[in-house]
């Protein structure tokens, strides 16, 4: 069985569609946003959310895939990518940034390498 960045199971984190969520999420690995969370993500893996997901917070993570809807403010270590969906209200502070045609990003984008964690403590 192959293993995925939370070392466990070839099955990421979902918060599936029609399911709200309120508070702070913590991952070892990787998230899939399909319902609603209003808080914080901190992932040390891949954050996705779905064409159907929508988070309110604030996120940060080693990489991002946006489809859905987010007004938070994005740390990602790695990657963003915004899909041709995506619909962003918030400032970016990533390494990579790849915005499809039809993305619709209103905020701030800072291209840089992070020298924080995604939990916003410092590297070692």
């Amino acid at each position: 069985m192959r293993k995925n960045s939370n070392g466990e199971s070839p099955v990421p984190n979902i918060l599936a569609r029609g399911t709200r969520l309120s508070g702070e999420v913590e991952s070892e690995g990787d998230i899939r946003i399909d319902g609603h969370l209003t808080g914080k993500i901190i992932a040390k893996g891949k954050v996705v959310v779905g064409t159907e997901g929508l988070v309110e917070g604030s996120i940060g993570c080693k990489s991002i895939d946006i489809s859905g809807k987010v007004e938070a403010n994005v740390v990602a270590e790695d990657l963003t990518v915004l899909k041709s969906t995506a619909r962003i209200k918030g400032d970016i502070i990533t390494a990579k940034i790849s915005i499809e045609p039809g993305a619709v990003f209103e905020g701030h984008c800072k291209m840089e390498r992070s020298d924080k964690q995604p939990d916003g403590k410092p590297k070692k």
